[in-house]
């Protein structure tokens, strides 16, 4: 299995189970919370797609899913473009209200630009510096799987949310 291998199945599992906890899931379900400052399922979908877009555009050096594909005006949250979740407060959480179907396109937009870099990905790619800013400068590699971890940590959370809202 090559870097490209694994990072492919990583992310497919993730495009596979954001898939089921969006189907046939209303616009009252993704919006509801099972506690008062808890994260919703569109706030948590929109969360990991944001990551998953930035990040891996990032690397990339590819122009953002959210704003080349014009999901930014189609969410019409009332952020920056720029904003990806990270730090919101539990008001911006709830100002994220959108439909099975808009966050599935977009994740699935996302996950198909994601696709196309990491479908190269070599062994003496995972190396490189993509991010001094960090003490140790983050690798590609270290990069890649935490937007893996992530993604993973947030659907499991959106799957759980759902399974107590039934």
């Amino acid at each position: 299995m090559t870097p490209a291998d694994l990072l492919t199945d990583a992310l497919d599992r993730v495009r596979e189970s954001v898939a089921t906890v969006l189907d046939a899931a209303s616009d009252d379900l993704l919006a509801q919370r099972p506690g008062p400052d808890a994260n919703t399922i569109a706030w948590l979908v929109w969360h990991l797609t944001r990551v998953l877009d930035d990040h891996a555009s990032d690397v990339a050096g590819t122009e953002q899913v959210w704003t080349a594909g014009g999901y930014a005006e189609r969410f019409g949250l009332p952020f920056d473009t720029a904003e990806i979740g990270y730090g919101q407060t539990t008001e911006q959480v709830g100002q994220v209200r959108a439909p099975a179907a808009l966050l599935a396109d977009y994740h699935e937009a996302a996950q198909a630009q994601a696709l196309a870099f990491v479908g190269g990905v070599t062994a003496e790619d995972l190396d490189r510096v993509v991010d001094e800013r960090w003490d140790p400068p983050v690798t590609l590699g270290v990069r890649l799987v935490s937007v893996v971890n992530d993604c993973t940590q947030h659907v499991g959370q959106a799957a759980y949310v759902r399974g107590l809202l039934g």
